[in-house]
């Protein structure tokens, strides 16, 4: 899978839009297996605290990772309106816990402004740019920060 920063302006992807809070994010559709309401998670002992814990998928153990509270916003409460973004990232797969899936929109490389100097460390690692369509801006979520942490923390 490539990075979106690295195609041509001309080149258009399609991203999926979701809502944690009251802030909007995206990753690329490609990576997103399916989109299911929330299942209560089994909790998993000595978990990092973004980890709501594991699902049967079809026979299949998944991980739910709730967004806000990994990326620092905060922790997720679910009810029946929560939805578990199924995503996939190399080997892994993982569920996201979010609070809506918006739509599906097409960009452009140019389209992504770089994660603006005053940003902390923190939003910078998981956030690999921004656009604006239509009014509302949206952050394009880096799966491999994300990813990437979640098996060391969890490890």
């Amino acid at each position: 899978m490539t990075d979106l920063a690295t195609h041509t302006a001309s080149e258009r992807r399609e991203l999926i839009t979701f809502r944690v809070g009251n802030q909007e994010f995206c990753v690329d559709i490609m990576q997103v297996r399916e989109i299911r309401g929330w299942t209560t998670a089994t909790a998993l002992p000595h978990a990092p605290e973004f980890m709501k814990g594991v699902i049967n998928l079809r026979g299949a153990v998944l991980p739910i990772v709730d967004l806000g509270a990994r990326i620092g916003l905060t922790t997720t409460d679910p009810t029946a309106r929560h939805v578990i973004m199924v995503i996939n990232h190399g080997t892994r797969t993982l569920g996201l816990l979010v609070d809506a899936v918006s739509d599906i929109i097409d960009v452009t490389s140019d389209m992504v402004q770089p994660t603006p100097d005053i940003a902390c460390d923190q939003v910078k690692s998981f956030v690999k740019g921004l656009f604006s369509i239509d009014g509302r801006m949206i952050s394009l979520i880096s799966l491999e920060r994300i990813l990437a942490e979640t098996e060391a923390e969890a490890a």
